[in-house]
């Protein structure tokens, strides 16, 4: 009797594992059920997230994960290379998937906190030149442009946002 051919993971979860599997592997630890389970919500995801959102999705959807262990595998995933940290605010961190992703770059309001993507070749340009400069071989970049919307020009800018005394 033939063996039921199995159904192939995303054609992202799979490169994803393997580089998450030999990160872990140099560090001498596991990939872990609970592991992959976060690795595959934040695929699933697909956008910026805040750490107990991430960790309320997946109580929702059935998986039985504790707090540490989204904050340490979310750590073990920056160090890895897979996720990168983004602040858009003072108050809350959010975390994003690049791996395999084309640069996607952000725009933030430091009054009301909305963000919009955007990407520029000429800082892809830039960065290769920078990393080819120095030796070094680029695989991917995050930058964050923090400023005032136009829909904001007529209020002031508050004395902890604004680089220059009296403004």
């Amino acid at each position: 009797m033939d063996e039921p051919t199995p159904t192939p993971a995303p054609a992202i979860l799979q490169p994803l594992c393997s580089v998450f599997r030999r990160f872990l592997r140099s560090r001498g630890l596991k990939y872990t059920t609970e592991r992959a389970d976060v690795l595959q919500s934040i695929i699933d995801h697909d956008g910026p997230f805040e750490a107990e959102e991430l960790l309320l999705a997946m109580r929702q959807r059935g998986h039985r994960v504790s707090k540490a262990t989204i904050y340490r595998t979310l750590r073990l995933l920056q160090e890895a290379g897979i996720i990168t940290q983004a602040l858009f605010d003072s108050k809350q961190s959010h975390f994003q998937l690049i791996y395999g992703k084309q640069p996607q770059d952000v725009m933030v309001c430091l009054r009301t906190g909305r963000a919009i993507d955007f990407q520029s070749p000429e800082l892809v340009e830039l960065r290769d030149r920078i990393c080819a400069e120095l030796g070094w071989k680029a695989v991917g970049h995050r930058f964050q442009v923090f400023a005032m919307s136009p829909e904001e020009d007529d209020d002031p800018v508050p004395p902890e946002l604004s680089d220059t005394p009296g403004d």
